[in-house]
């Protein structure tokens, strides 16, 4: 069961139902479930399908990762469940709000994942005042982070996370543990709307070093929840260290979030090349 003292929502990576009926069993519990264009592709049912021969029209695809959606919301209902809209980097605000409106409406307990790019925090801006709740993801700076603040200011707290990458920043050499940090720093000068999400969590240590910083939510894939349920779901003490070995530590800049979302510089190659990376993985699924 959930520890007394765990104060950070935990939530499983993740496009299989079945992972989530395994995670569920071992920890007692489970806050939430994000998913992606990659997850789905992951599917068992998706993977069987593609071996046969068989590829998925555009709306069979969207039935396709309603249908798990819908299955993962029944079994944690009083969760959040991250739905990612399909965005290139050529499209407009307007398709993906179209886009967000229509995913949110599968679940009662949905956060729709927009990418952090000017047409997402376009989108971003009106959600909000529609009452659409966000996953801002692909973040990789803390100029994003204070665009994400900007954009949805005026939402209630629980309705917007925002999703800083720690694996794909690790990949190139960045800890990306120094962004959670970061992040939180900057966000402790503002009302606190927009909660904190570690995401891309490769290992035990990126998931307890996330727990040990204190951030809102953390999401993890199965493996790594499964060695915590090993752990008898330890929770890190003050002694934690957390050994980035030779990884570069990303510098704190104060940043001003009273500033229009637009006068960020929010660019990163790395929110471009997951943004290709999840349409690549969506297109492989259609015919």
């Amino acid at each position: 069961m959930r520890p007394n003292n765990l104060k950070t929502k935990i939530f499983l990576d993740g496009g299989d139902p079945e992972e989530t009926k395994e995670a569920i069993r071992l920890l007692g519990f489970l806050d939430g479930q994000t998913t992606n264009p990659t997850l789905i592709a992951k599917n068992p049912k998706a993977i069987k399908r593609l071996k046969d021969g068989l590829r998925f029209s555009k709306q069979e695809a969207m039935e396709f990762y309603r249908n798990i959606v819908e299955e993962i919301a029944h079994l944690i209902p009083n969760g959040s469940i991250s739905v990612e809209v399909y965005s290139d980097l050529s499209t407009t605000y307007e398709t993906i709000l179209t886009e967000a409106e229509k995913m949110f409406s599968w679940i009662p307990n949905a956060h729709i994942k927009i990418p952090i790019t000017k047409e997402g925090l376009k989108a971003a801006e009106i959600a909000v005042k529609e009452n659409i709740r966000l996953n801002m993801t692909l973040c990789f700076s803390q100029l994003q982070a204070a665009a994400v603040y900007s954009a949805t200011k005026g939402a209630k707290k629980g309705d917007v996370f925002i999703s800083p990458f720690i694996g794909r920043l690790d990949d190139i050499g960045i800890n990306g543990m120094t962004l959670i940090s970061n992040i939180i720093k900057i966000y402790r000068q503002g009302d606190g709307h927009v909660e904190i999400l570690s995401a891309s969590v490769r290992n035990i240590k990126h998931f307890l070093c996330s727990l040990w910083l204190g951030v809102d939510i953390v999401t993890a894939p199965f493996k790594v929840l499964k060695e915590w349920a090993q752990m008898e779901l330890k929770i890190p003490d003050q002694s934690f260290t957390y050994n980035s070995k030779e990884l570069k530590s990303i510098p704190f800049i104060q940043v001003d979030l009273n500033q229009p979302w637009q006068s960020y510089d929010i660019s990163h190659t790395l929110t471009e090349s997951g943004i290709l990376s999840f349409v690549k993985d969506w297109n492989s699924l259609i015919e």
